[in-house]
């Protein structure tokens, strides 16, 4: 299984992650939001080179010209509801592209206690066979997520190759991807991987709920 950390190289993508880092910059949910679509555009693009390509050509007004466009079908997948502003930085590249979505929830077992269990609630999404599936997530925090909603898309059929996308991954949800994903055939993109998890399983350092900082606590 290939992992990518896209901080590893230097590039405007840094400013964007350290923006949605900051406490001073992150309550300003506009720019968190935007900070979390910018990201997402520049994952789809790094990720669009590592698709198949074919040559056509297009008529222009004084000949035709060659170009190489991408010759897969690409679909979306998103958690919801914090992994809508990321998936909207997919959908603005990859524009065409067909769509899924999955309710993915932790329920605490007692409040006040860490322990959880996590709950699909709802799919929607076209077939998958033989498909490019990019699934997006703000944050693979446990990877348990992640991986309920992939076996629930499975349903749909199954895809050539998984794309799991993150701003910031924990070292913990790399660990438990490896293991649970099939590694000829999936690759992890991220921003940043985090060393740990807290107590209640939230990525440290990371960068707080990115749900509630991008559309208001919930109850």
């Amino acid at each position: 299984m290939e992992i990518i950390n896209l901080s590893e190289q230097n590039s405007i993508l840094n400013t964007f992650l350290r923006e949605l880092r900051d406490v001073n910059i992150q309550n300003d949910r506009l720019r968190f939001r935007r900070n979390i679509e910018r990201i997402g555009e520049i994952m789809a693009y790094e990720i669009s080179k590592t698709l198949q390509y074919n040559p056509i050509e297009v008529k222009t007004p004084l000949g035709f010209a060659p170009v190489n466009i991408p010759d897969e079908k690409v679909v979306l997948g998103t958690i919801l509801r914090a992994g809508l502003g990321f998936h909207h930085g997919f959908l603005n590249y990859f524009d065409c592209a067909e769509n899924s979505f999955v309710s993915a929830y932790r329920r605490y077992k007692e409040k006040g206690h860490e322990s959880f269990d996590i709950y699909i609630e709802y799919i929607a999404s076209p077939r998958l066979d033989d498909k490019i599936l990019i699934l997006t997530d703000p944050m693979l925090a446990t990877g348990g997520s992640m991986e309920m909603s992939y076996r629930a898309l499975l349903t749909k059929g199954t895809p050539r190759h998984v794309h799991i996308a993150s701003i910031i991954a924990s070292q913990p949800a790399i660990d438990y991807c490896k293991e649970n994903f099939p590694a000829a055939t999936t690759t992890i993109w991220t921003a940043a991987i985090d060393p740990s998890l807290d107590k209640s399983s939230y990525i440290v350092p990371g960068f707080g709920d990115a749900g509630d900082l991008a559309y208001g606590e919930k109850e």
